[in-house]
């Protein structure tokens, strides 16, 4: 597994290093089959008033994003706790998928061999290695994302798993992009085009 750590504010001291590694590897150990990338973001707050501390970790696990935050007064217990999110994240994402994955397979074999044959057939140039980092204007930050059409019901799904109030998807019945949020009251909204 790749694992990227990033600082804002702060200097990442070679044990301070070394102690995130070790707490994101072994909260995602069990996982090693389906976890391919970490992206780890440490921060430290600048407004005196607020002393929070905070460690942002997303993981890219066989297509799904999987996102983790956590802030605290201390830098240690920021990363101890966000591990262990991590950990029940990728748990509750492991069982919801291979129960999806078996449910599917004794359904409809042949549907499910379509599926993978489409997958391997997308360009995999669009991510190579040898491209040149450019960084954009200091406040917008750019993702890039493939868009693989899901349904509604996977959309929520991985809402859950991102931990952010809204995800944009293709959707699968008609192509078109389209916003699912959660509502402050709870349940979901779904934001599309007339």
């Amino acid at each position: 597994m790749k694992i990227l750590i990033h600082g804002k504010n702060i200097e990442l001291t070679g044990a301070l290093k070394e102690y995130t590694e070790a707490k994101i590897e072994k909260a995602t150990h069990h996982y090693k089959d389906i976890v391919k990338e970490a992206d780890i973001h440490l921060s430290i707050e600048k407004n005196p008033r607020l002393s929070y501390q905070t460690a942002e970790v997303t993981i890219f696990a066989s297509g799904t994003i999987i996102r983790a935050e956590e802030k605290t007064e201390n830098l240690y217990s920021s990363i101890d706790l966000v591990s262990n999110k991590l950990c029940r994240k990728l748990r509750k994402y492991k069982e919801r998928h291979y129960k999806n994955l078996n449910y599917n397979l004794e359904k409809n074999k042949h549907s499910f061999t379509n599926t993978n044959e489409h997958l391997d057939s997308i360009d995999k140039n669009i991510f190579n290695d040898k491209r040149e980092a450019k960084l954009p204007e200091p406040s917008i930050k750019n993702k890039y994302f493939e868009m693989i059409p899901i349904s509604l019901e996977e959309a929520r799904k991985q809402l859950d798993l991102i931990d952010h109030d809204f995800y944009v998807f293709r959707n699968k019945k008609n192509n078109e992009l389209q916003v699912i949020y959660k509502r402050k009251h709870g349940g979901y909204g779904l934001i599309q085009s007339k």
